[in-house]
């Protein structure tokens, strides 16, 4: 089971790797960047859709209820 610590864990590490949250529908959500993901008790926000400056068009609410899996982007990539 996923936590909010594993979470906030890899937002916070130092240097920062780009990461991948896999939910149980199938879908994934990609933070390139620590600003692109803010870590609730239950619930991950990530910013989506990013312009050319890195600012998000919105959120997706994930919960961490529904996390199924965090992996390194470059090895999610490369699946």
């Amino acid at each position: 089971m996923i936590t909010a610590k594993q979470v906030r864990d890899l937002i916070m590490a130092n240097p920062f790797k780009p990461f991948r949250i896999h939910l149980s529908d199938g879908s994934h959500y990609d933070v390139t960047n620590r600003d692109m993901a803010v870590v609730e008790r239950n619930t991950v926000d990530v910013g989506v859709n990013l312009d050319p400056d890195g600012i998000a068009e919105g959120l997706v609410r994930c919960a961490i209820l529904h996390i199924v899996k965090l992996a390194d982007l470059e090895a999610s990539v490369q699946r």
